[in-house]
């Protein structure tokens, strides 16, 4: 972009200002004003010149145009009542995203609508390489300082995490709060932490990421004062150069993380005896993981047959691992544990604070990953858990795959006309049509739909759960005797029986038996 166009496009940003301050008001994306504003900068872009590939300036869009070029700013006006104001800046390094600029920037709003903040404007700019001091050019700095003006932002958010440096250099230029991705979604997971362990994995995580970014914050206050500097009579104990108030602070969260870690560790050698006692009580475990939002504590109140997980339309709704009793087709029971949900991006100190609860995944019999069909990067969302998932060291687990929120892409007809006949080959005809349902069972052929917020294709998914679960088992053929009736009932609650007749001797069944039974059963097999 030349200085022409860039002269150009701050004029059009000026007369647009002008045209609703006459109008007494400020950005609120409606009526005329919001058409003044779009008709400047349609002018502004007519006087575009020069190859986008050699320019690193971005030229103004609107969110419907195309945005395949190299590098674009769009500021898309809304009507919205936040609790404050938000511009969100999405920057696009060359080689670094497997996702589209304008998805992720998609999450990004939906991220800080969860926090309470309105969007009001949106800027992408893809660059060969980042702006080690503000991860913009300089160029671009100016031009989100008058949008952000002109919008009456209250917050910057960017869509990308931000070093010390760079978020600071960026709040001076802009003299706006900036958050980036990572601050943004630790915001979010504080303000859903309702359990004790949930707080102290969020406050860990908050800290870790602060504690580099404290720098600077406390200039406006004297080194502490040593020697004669500390007075007529600094004597023994008070000489020397002193600390700054930014030293005391580091020393002071270095101490509380600390804490924080020794509570954790407790926590996680709680969680691991909680899950001996349920090893031990011979019950398989299944676990559940996913995209946030895809509907995991939805699905796993419907396989339980009552609410008792929180269930909510919003991202990391639940937090906390909640574990409960299901039963499976064949009348062997499992406990299913509901994880937090994985997002794109998930920030490192996270992983690490919350390995307590992840450990719940490691440690499962069977995942059963929920996939949000209805959102338009399913693919890349069930990507980025199977990439999260490899760097908790689990590369190819036994893992069930259930299409979730069918209803949201099947016709309005055709879906009431499915939901009386429960005809499950139907359903499969009706999906046919989505290219996103082509996608996925590509690479997950035995995957299963269903709509788990109104119980649609839960009988398909636990028989898919039983016969994953069953790779551990032991087929064998027993005569138990009627005096032994309670190892009868152990082998319906934890293995499947296949056949049971009842004989004079005792109840002859051939089962799937789990090796932790194999020596209390040994005695009643049947000899071929």
């Amino acid at each position: 972009m030349t200085k022409r166009n860039a002269s150009a496009k701050k004029e059009a940003i000026a007369s647009s200002r002008a045209a609703r301050a006459g109008k007494g008001v400020v950005g609120d994306g409606t009526g005329d004003d919001a058409e003044a504003f779009d008709d400047a900068l349609d002018a502004s872009d007519d006087t575009a010149d020069g190859d986008p590939e050699d320019d690193p300036e971005l030229e103004v869009v609107h969110e419907t145009d195309n945005l395949a070029g190299d590098e674009r700013l769009d500021w898309q006006l809304r009507d919205v009542k936040p609790t404050e104001r938000g511009l969100l800046v999405g920057v696009d390094i060359a080689g670094e995203s497997a996702w589209p600029i304008a998805a992720s920037l998609d999450e990004l709003g939906a991220l800080a609508e969860t926090a309470g903040v309105g969007v009001v404007g949106r800027a992408t700019q893809r660059r060969r390489s980042p702006e080690p001091s503000t991860l913009v050019g300089r160029g671009k700095v100016e031009e989100l300082k008058e949008a952000a003006a002109d919008l009456s932002v209250d917050v910057v958010l960017f869509d990308r995490e931000l070093s010390p440096r760079q978020q600071r250099n960026l709040e001076k230029a802009l003299d706006k709060k900036v958050i980036d991705r990572t601050a943004l979604i630790l915001d979010i997971f504080a303000q859903h932490a309702r359990t004790r362990d949930g707080m102290l994995q969020v406050e860990l995580a908050q800290l870790e990421y602060r504690l580099p970014r404290l720098t600077r914050m406390w200039t406006h206050l004297a080194r502490q004062a040593g020697g004669r500097a500390g007075g007529a009579g600094g004597g023994v104990g008070v000489r020397g150069p002193g600390e700054t108030q930014l030293e005391i602070d580091k020393r002071e969260i270095g101490r509380r993380i600390a804490f924080l870690k020794g509570q954790i560790e407790t926590l996680r050698a709680q969680r691991r005896q909680s899950r001996r006692r349920r090893q031990r009580s011979g019950l398989p475990t299944v676990s559940l993981v996913g995209y946030t939002n895809a509907g995991k504590s939805t699905l796993s109140n419907a396989l339980v047959g009552e609410a008792t997980i929180y269930a909510a339309d919003q991202l990391f709704a639940t937090l906390d691992p909640t574990t409960r009793r299901i039963q499976l087709t064949s009348g062997r029971q499992a406990l299913i544990s509901d994880t937090v949900g994985f997002i794109q991006r998930l920030p490192t100190e996270l992983v690490a604070a919350f390995r307590a609860t992840l450990e719940e995944v490691v440690e499962a019999d069977v995942l059963l990953h929920v996939v949000d069909l209805s959102h338009p990067a399913a693919i890349d969302q069930a990507e980025t858990v199977e990439r999260v998932l490899g760097e908790l060291g689990l590369e190819s687990p036994p893992m069930v795959v259930a299409v979730n929120k069918i209803d949201r892409v099947i016709e309005a007809e055709t879906w009431r006309g499915l939901r009386r006949s429960g005809d499950g080959a139907a359903l499969i005809d009706a999906l046919d049509d989505v290219p996103r349902w082509a996608l996925l069972t590509a690479r997950y052929p035995d995957a299963v739909p269903i709509c788990a917020a109104e119980g649609i294709g839960l009988d398909a998914l636990r028989d898919a759960l039983d016969e994953a679960l069953r790779g551990g088992l032991v087929p064998a053929e027993l005569l138990i005797p009627y005096s032994a009736g309670e190892l009868l009932h152990r082998l319906h609650t934890y293995g499947v029986v296949d056949d049971e007749r009842y004989e004079a001797g005792g109840t002859r069944i051939t089962a799937q038996v789990p090796p932790y039974l194999l020596g209390d059963v040994e005695a009643y097999r049947v000899k071929s």
